[in-house]
């Protein structure tokens, strides 16, 4: 069967959706439609990751710090797939080298590492630098900046999905900017992290946003997401 060509522009426009309105103000850079996780005021949108009490760590002006020992932080909220923004910085002293100099991580749906790391002239395995995905991902460049220096990821996270059997029917995807840029390019989640051993893909529905506290003085501000 043939067709015949088409001549009339108008029979390829499509009008039906008509995207939402949304907004990004440029004085504040946080999309109209976005949640706003952490703006410098309280933690009121974060508890402890191991309890259900409120968040411990410290904040000082416009930005939360780890507080070491007290245990990672997680948002009381649950999200599946996600545009997120967050800002971090590692100590602006440099006292150890590889993992242990400025080590913490941004997890989705606690169980999927984006790792945070002061990689700035600092050697270690590269699946386990800033903007890898833990174990899993090299990140395509190094961007980090220097130590004290505010930094910026951007991550688009397709979280996965399961059956009604706990089967995976279809993979997570990560997409990562790093001080606006790229490197995680639309990465296939291979699995949870994991320090030791391989990834594991155990069924789960919509899980909190986890801060890690790896021991290290590492601040985060400005942080924001968006439900997709």
């Amino acid at each position: 069967m043939t067709f015949g060509q088409i001549t009339d522009p108008v029979a390829t426009e499509v009008w039906e959706p008509v995207p939402r309105v949304v907004s990004s103000p440029s004085d504040k850079f946080v999309p109209s439609d976005a949640i706003v996780l952490f703006d410098g005021k309280d933690l009121s949108a974060w508890k402890s990751a191991d309890t259900d009490t409120l968040a411990s760590w410290t904040t000082d002006g416009d930005a939360m710090t780890v507080k070491p020992r007290t245990g990672s932080i997680e948002t009381k909220q649950s999200f599946g797939s996600i545009q997120l923004h967050i800002e971090w910085r590692a100590p602006e002293k440099v006292l150890k080298e590889g993992q242990l100099r400025g080590n913490s991580g941004v997890f989705l749906q606690k169980r999927y590492e984006v790792q945070v790391l002061d990689s700035y002239n600092n050697t270690t395995y590269p699946n386990g630098q800033a903007g890898a995905i833990y174990k899993q991902y090299i990140p395509l460049v190094n961007a980090c900046r220097a130590p004290g220096e505010w930094q910026s990821y951007d991550i688009v996270f397709m979280a996965p999905e399961f059956n009604a059997d706990g089967i995976l029917v279809r993979p997570g995807y990560l997409t990562v900017f790093h001080n606006g840029v790229l490197i995680q390019n639309h990465v296939e989640v291979r699995g949870t992290t994991e320090y030791i051993g391989l990834p594991k893909n155990i069924a789960h529905g919509d899980a909190p946003i986890m801060l890690q506290d790896h021991g290290d003085l590492v601040s985060y501000r400005n942080i924001w997401v968006r439900e997709l």
